[in-house]
């Protein structure tokens, strides 16, 4: 049973040194960050508008179009970490069906950034 707990050794000491660095980093932000809470930073924020302001007011597209922007290259990094590990066993066809699907991805991103979605004025 020691033999076979011992291997466990290094996970162990890894989950000890990243618990005491992130109660380390936790604690040291809290005494050294400045506290100084004003109405704007105590206000809830959501999509860029106020919630509790009249609900038929019209707010700015953009803010959906960034969030589908992020959705979209989540999706292509979720996507590309599996098959970049498993490239070696897909082969020819696995990859071209990878290369068709961030064709499709490019297509998208230029077709918003054509209609300006990501410029800020």
């Amino acid at each position: 049973m020691q033999d076979y707990l011992v291997n466990y050794l290094p996970i162990a000491i890894f989950l000890g040194i990243a618990i005491a660095l992130s109660a380390a980093l936790v604690i040291g932000s809290l005494i050294v960050g400045q506290r100084k809470p004003d109405s704007d930073k105590l206000t809830s924020y959501e999509c860029g508008f106020d919630a509790f302001d009249d609900s038929r007011k019209p707010f700015d597209v953009r803010f959906y179009l960034v969030a589908i922007l992020f959705i979209i290259f989540d999706l292509e990094v979720a996507f590309l970490f599996p098959w970049a590990v498993s490239l070696g066993g897909i082969g020819l066809f696995g990859f071209w069906s990878m290369v068709l699907f961030l064709a499709v991805l490019t297509v998208g991103f230029a077709y918003e950034w054509k209609k300006g979605a990501l410029d800020w004025e």
